[in-house]
């Protein structure tokens, strides 16, 4: 499959899903089981496994260059797939130019911080492709579902108030385009799963003893509270999806789609960077042929 080609192909599978002015968007218009735009899962392995190249060619340039850096942001229910995607995509790239973190609740510590303080910690360094595993959105999702974690986090009661959620959201704009103005890309994925396949999964969990580690009581009684996750969610990507920084509603219902769709919109964003390798310049060629007339005459 021809680069180019490969390339025009993803740009359109990823634009299916992308989200740049939330001011209209509704979760309900995307199918979770939605597998549009492939002619075959064979078809989309092989694209997958192409992109994956071109992803590896590209980190490395990025790597090289030292200029920019890209932030990929994973957020969805549990089991939508975020380990995995996180593993398919990007099992090409070089370790030492990617970082993950995964993000837990958060500690004591950094209740004591602002909202935004443990996870901009951990933005990537120019080269580099960071990548969280949840993140900031935690504090406009998970929060606001459970307002005792809210409370948690002892902010000031005037602070506090029915505007919290869309201040957060101007926080998070305001975050993202300080990031993007200073070298860093910023992608953000929202895993779209079926409660349906979500129970799957999770006895899926339950019946492999090899994935038994992965089965959490905690994962079922939210499944209680789904609908509120699902609010939580559509008004969070609303809020934040912006043309420099948008958000990929990918449905997750089948992995194999999902990895593909993800992939497409990174290697997307890379190539909108004009990514090469650094020229030598005069001084350094010169310096260049000194060690290579210097080698050439070394005896065995």
């Amino acid at each position: 499959m021809k680069t180019r080609r490969a390339l025009a192909e993803m740009s359109r599978l990823a634009e299916r899903y992308c989200v740049r002015n939330g001011a209209k968007f509704r979760l309900e218009d995307v199918d979770p089981a939605d597998t549009s735009g492939v002619k075959s899962r064979s078809h989309a392995e092989k694209l997958l496994d192409k992109s994956t190249e071109i992803l590896r060619e590209m980190q490395e340039k990025l790597y090289a260059q030292d200029r920019w850096a890209l932030l990929v942001i994973f957020q969805g229910m549990d089991a939508a797939g975020k380990d995995s995607a996180i593993k398919h995509v990007m099992s090409g790239v070089n370790p030492q130019g990617c970082d993950v973190h995964a993000f837990k609740a958060p500690s004591p510590h950094e209740l004591d911080h602002d909202f935004l303080w443990r996870t901009h910690t951990a933005c990537p360094e120019r080269g580099r492709i960071g990548i969280f595993n949840r993140s900031y959105y935690e504090e406009v999702v998970v929060a606001r579902v459970h307002p005792a974690i809210l409370q948690a986090e002892r902010l000031p009661d005037p602070l506090v108030s029915k505007h919290i959620w869309d201040e957060r959201h101007e926080d998070i704009n305001a975050h993202e385009r300080y990031l993007r103005r200073n070298g860093t890309v910023v992608r953000k994925f929202f895993l779209h799963l079926s409660k349906e396949e979500q129970q799957q999964r999770l006895l899926a969990r339950l019946d492999d003893p090899a994935k038994n580690w992965k089965f959490s009581l905690g994962d079922v009684k939210e499944r209680e509270r789904w609908p509120d996750y699902q609010k939580a969610y559509e008004a969070a990507i609303r809020g934040t999806a912006t043309k420099r920084a948008p958000w990929y509603v990918v449905p997750a219902d089948h992995k194999w789609y999902t990895h593909l769709i993800v992939a497409s919109a990174i290697v997307e964003a890379l190539d909108g960077l004009d990514l090469t390798f650094p020229e030598a310049d005069k001084r350094l060629r010169k310096e260049l042929e000194k060690v290579r007339a210097a080698l050439l005459a070394e005896k065995d």
